[in-house]
């Protein structure tokens, strides 16, 4: 009777929850939000500003915070140019009052989508009791950003002169410069201004002069301030750095000490991130780690609410990078039944790891489970491929793959062969296969668009270079009307050379 009592509460208590629950969700149906109408409009070329006229003249009221929401949102999810939009119009609808920081945000965001020359017209316009450190700050981002160092160093120097309190953002910006202009020696020297001006470095400061270390080969330097940053009580370390160190230890062959760190890097990782998860998989896929490639997979799939076809994509290019094809091959399975989008870059590596170890066979027959199941795939596949039959002699796979490949693009303006792609197909044939191999290449390609003349260049070259008589492939591009010019005398010129050295 207790058990029956228990029960029934229960009951009533659930269907009270869930009562609330649903005339809750009710609501917010039928109550839309400014935010929940500009969030879908994903399309950059979509102007929200439309939208936010019209949610004021039917009546509705926008918060200032409400606005500033929608602004951190869409610049997140690097939509700049529609949080300048809304920054715009709150601007002039003459409602709101920017807060210095909301004008150093506006600065920003006209930097990104104008360029660093209306930025600073717009800062030149503001009140000086609005040109604090943030404002100063993001115009200089602004001339970080489009590498613009004289400005850069300008405006640092003028910040400095105006008593403008600087942070370690400000010579974060200056390293981070240098380094994208490939000036990595400048930037120990930028570290050591930072702390004669009192400044902590934070982790990233860190991270971009051991960078600036590791580019140059400085093993040595590299350690140092690694050490330096392990040492310093303001300083919780973190997975990045580590891996940072890792990659620089891997390129230099250290590999003890690339493990080593890869462990600490472990250590530090936050359970559930998923990118740091790809990240380390990765680098011990580098090293040939594969028990530790296979524990940290098995880890993320545990801790992870849902892998992602990132997390996939990264799993089975570290597999294939260690020769597992058929694990990779599981994994794919696994990917299938987790209802992820479909997404052509998954299989893909599997199919290219397939390829590359001359198993085109078991790529095609992939290939061909993917068409009956209505998924797409890309002529470039299809092409390489046909790079693959041509490879292992079987010229007769090369030219159905081929097939395949070209009724992929047939119709299509956007789908097409890549020159290139073409150019090599028919290098390898003129390598690898006869003259009436490279014929009926020749023939099924014309059938799909006009051959052009360095595409006969490549396999004329390719014949020359085999010592392959040249005779057949100058008549078909004659056939197409492509008289001899310059190029195609230098590779006969060659052939010429060739002969001539065969008889000395």
């Amino acid at each position: 009777m207790i058990s029956n009592r228990h029960s029934f509460k229960t009951l009533i208590q659930t269907y009270i929850i869930s009562s609330r629950w649903y005339y809750s969700k009710s609501n917010q149906k039928n109550k839309a939000s400014l935010y929940s109408i500009i969030s879908p409009l994903g399309n950059p070329n979509v102007n929200v500003t439309p939208e936010l006229q019209k949610w004021v003249e039917t009546g509705n009221k926008v918060r200032f915070a409400e606005l500033h929401r929608i602004i951190v949102d869409l610049r997140k999810r690097k939509r700049s140019s529609q949080a300048l939009q809304v920054s715009e119009w709150m601007r002039s609808s003459g409602n709101y009052t920017f807060t210095p920081g909301q004008h150093a945000v506006h600065l920003d965001l006209i930097g990104k989508i104008h360029g660093f020359m209306q930025a600073e017209d717009y800062f030149n316009s503001l009140n000086e009791e609005d040109k604090t450190e943030k404002a100063y700050g993001a115009l200089l981002h602004c001339y970080v950003r489009q590498c613009e160092t004289e400005r850069a160093q300008t405006h640092l120097k003028n910040m400095k002169e105006k008593g403008i309190a600087l942070s370690s953002v400000a010579f974060n910006d200056i390293m981070s410069l240098y380094s994208n202009i490939s000036q990595n020696d400048k930037i120990p020297q930028v570290f050591k201004q930072m702390r004669e001006n009192c400044i902590a470095p934070d982790n990233l400061s860190y991270r971009i002069c051991i960078n600036s270390f590791g580019v140059r080969s400085d093993i040595e330097g590299l350690e140092k301030i690694l050490n330096e940053m392990e040492s310093d009580s303001n300083i919780v370390m973190d997975w990045n750095t580590y891996a940072v160190v890792a990659n620089f230890y891997d390129k230099a062959g250290m590999t003890s000490k690339a493990n080593i760190v890869l462990k600490k890097a472990e250590e530090k990782l936050d359970k559930k991130d998923g990118l740091g998860y790809n990240h380390l998989i990765s680098l011990h896929a580098r090293q040939g780690n594969k028990d530790d490639v296979f524990r940290l997979w098995s880890l993320e799939k545990n801790v992870c609410k849902k892998c992602l076809n990132r997390d996939y994509i990264n799993i089975m290019e570290s597999l294939v990078r260690l020769d597992e094809l058929e694990e990779a091959a599981k994994v794919l399975k696994e990917w299938e039944s987790s209802k992820n989008l479909y997404d052509f870059r998954v299989p893909n590596i599997v199919i290219v790891g397939y390829i590359e170890k001359g198993l085109c066979k078991k790529a095609e027959e992939l290939l061909e489970y993917l068409m009956e199941m209505g998924k797409a795939s890309t002529p470039y596949i299809w092409a390489k491929l046909a790079m693959g039959y041509i490879e292992k002699g079987e010229m007769g796979g090369a030219l159905e793959s081929l097939k395949v490949a070209l009724s992929l693009c047939h119709g299509s303006k956007e789908i097409k062969l890549d020159d290139k792609v073409v150019m090599e197909v028919l290098r390898l044939v003129g390598e690898r296969g006869s003259f009436e191999d490279a014929e009926k290449v020749v023939n099924l390609l014309r059938s799909a668009a006009p051959v052009k003349r360095q595409m006969y260049h490549a396999l004329l070259k390719a014949f020359v270079d085999g010592g392959k008589e040249v005779d057949g492939v100058l008549g078909i591009m004659k056939s197409d009307n492509f008289e001899e010019d310059e190029e195609t005398m230098k590779i006969l010129s060659l052939e010429q050379e060739l002969k001539s050295d065969s008889y000395k």
